[in-house]
């Protein structure tokens, strides 16, 4: 059922690629009806060439051309002679164009193999310069990267894998960095720092649980013992101390070291190497705290002396205040009167000053809003330049874009104009074009005349009904003057008005009945176009593909299932 209803999608969008203007879907196929399918294959026939030379219309793209280009070869290779599988070993067959020997489906085919590439590294980043003797080797003696595979064609696949392999470390890290990066609230630097001092000590740990998985065994009875006197110093300063104590032993007492033993003794010089290596990492990380810790002192003992040094300067002002106040207390009246005397002056030259800095001031303000005024008005045609270009250039954009479609368009056309065959018959097209246009004409003429009819009806439907309208009222007046004379005319007026209002209700019913009429035809109509389209078949027809696919998918969850 599925594969009914992918069927019945895929024609109907055909259809309607092909320029189908009704309604359509997959129910129009799997549902038929006569006036619908009519419809579509009359479509379809319409489409269809009407002699040899009429080629169908294709879309004009790069999809078209490959497909044709596809459907040409397939041509080509149908239109070979068949060869027997034994005859056809190799897939050798003889090109008739080429006149040539070629082997069907391989055009240049070669081992992809990939040899390490060695690029010049540091070199996009203009902050960090590089040491002079490594730019010297980068230029003068690193080969190019074509000459660094001794084959020509393992440069393209090297070049790949090389690429491949950094896009892959690059979105590894990237991962890793969206991940558990940006939650650390580290930078990128100190946590690929954090990462490497992790790894190292994931290393060491893993080291020290190797040796202490592989302990020594102990030395047999009659066997020398071995040095167990742990000597502290590095690794260089050990391997001296040994070489001295060899030098001290006699060389006329060698041992017969057997290399279990020698192995043994390997093993407990490493595990006393890594006992020493961590009390020294001990050492230091104390070392670190303590040196933390002095460093901490120091910046407090540096805070509290700037702040002492700072209160000392402000107890000096106010004991120099206070000790030039005192020094002029015995002469107090003197003291006070130059006093006032130096602050009038004071307040004076300060007046003075204050005028003579608002006629510097002034000038100044004034050209500095000057200033201000015209930089704005510079920043603003700037902006309009800019907003121009930019318009400039969003143009140019799309002129050149547009020329680009332009240019394939032309190419397509060219090359569909070029396989166009050149004895097209032009008398068919025009036959078939005049013949339209004349049943075009014929059914404007139908149109024209059906017009004129009912605009001819409808001018004497109203001139009988102004013809009416009016004798009615002539009537009306002359009994209504003569009413009021006599009974019996005063009768015929009644009956007058009353034959007036039953033809006016006679009028309208037969309106309404003809509407009436009208809404039954096309009912009917409506009534006789859904019992072709057969609705109650088709959807008894539903109703069983909808259970069909309901068993479908009972049966595919069943098999997953069991899977």
């Amino acid at each position: 059922m599925s594969a009914r209803y992918r069927i019945g999608t895929s024609l109907a969008e055909a259809c309607q690629g092909l320029g189908y203007k009704g309604e359509m879907g997959y129910q129009t196929f799997l549902y038929t009806n006569e006036q619908d399918l009519r419809k579509i294959l009359i479509f379809l026939l319409e489409k269809l060439p009407k002699e040899s030379a009429a080629a169908v219309e294709e879309p004009a793209d790069r999809a078209a051309l490959l497909s044709r280009a596809i459907g040409a070869e397939m041509q080509r290779r149908l239109q070979l002679p068949w060869l027997p599988a034994v005859c056809n070993s190799r897939g050798l067959r003889w090109r008739q164009q080429n006149t040539c020997w070629h082997r069907e489906g391989v055009v240049d085919l070669t081992a992809h193999h990939a040899v390490s590439l060695t690029l010049p590294q540091g070199t996009s980043d203009h902050s960090k310069p590089l040491p002079q003797a490594l730019q010297a080797y980068y230029r003068q003696h690193l080969p190019l990267v074509s000459s660094q595979p001794m084959r020509p064609a393992d440069v393209a696949p090297s070049l790949l894998e090389r690429n491949a392999s950094e896009l892959s470390a690059e979105k590894e890290w990237e991962a890793e960095w969206n991940q558990s990066g940006l939650q650390s609230r580290l930078t990128k630097e100190e946590y690929r720092a954090r990462k490497l001092q992790r790894l190292q000590k994931r290393m060491s740990e893993q080291l020290a649980q190797a040796v202490q998985a592989g302990a020594p065994p102990r030395p047999r009875e009659g066997a020398t013992d071995t040095p167990s006197i742990r000597v502290r110093g590095s690794r260089f300063t050990q391997v001296q101390k040994l070489e001295a104590a060899k030098e001290e032993t006699p060389v006329a007492a060698p041992r017969a070291e057997t290399e279990q033993d020698a192995q043994a003794q390997r093993e407990l010089e490493g595990a006393t190497l890594q006992a020493e290596l961590a009390e020294l990492a001990q050492r230091l990380q104390q070392c670190k705290m303590d040196v933390r810790e002095y460093t901490a002192c120091t910046q407090q003992l540096d805070e509290s002396e700037t702040s002492l040094a700072k209160l000392t300067k402000e107890q000096e002002a106010v004991y120099r205040v206070k000790k030039r106040v005192m020094d002029l207390l015995p002469d107090a009246d003197n003291n006070i009167s130059k006093l006032q005397s130096v602050i009038e002056d004071s307040a004076q030259r300060l007046v003075s000053l204050a005028t003579q800095w608002e006629a510097h001031r002034m000038p100044l303000v004034k050209q500095y809003r000057e200033a201000k005024e015209q930089n704005i008005s510079r920043v603003s045609e700037t902006q309009q330049m800019l907003e121009a270009v930019r318009q400039l250039r969003e143009k140019i954009k799309n002129v050149a874009t547009d020329v680009r479609s332009r240019e394939d368009i032309y190419k397509q056309l060219v090359a569909e104009y070029e396989r166009t065959p050149r004895d097209v018959n032009r008398a068919a097209y025009t036959k078939r074009i005049m013949e339209i246009i004349s049943n075009i004409n014929r059914q404007n003429l139908d149109i024209q005349k059906v017009l004129r009819d009912t605009r001819e009806v409808q001018k004497e439907i109203n001139l009988l009904t102004g013809k009416l309208d009016r004798t009615f009222t002539v009537t009306d007046e002359l009994i209504f003057k003569d009413a009021k004379k006599e009974e019996a005319v005063r009768k015929s007026y009644k009956y007058l008005a009353t034959l007036h209002e039953n033809c006016n209700l006679l009028i309208r019913t037969v309106e309404d009945t003809g509407g009436i009429m009208r809404e039954i035809r096309d009912l009917e109509d409506q009534i006789e176009s859904e019992s072709n389209k057969k609705t109650l078949a088709n959807l008894q027809r539903i109703l069983a593909d909808y259970q069909q696919m309901r068993k479908e998918n009972t049966q595919l969850l069943n098999q997953l299932k069991q899977q």
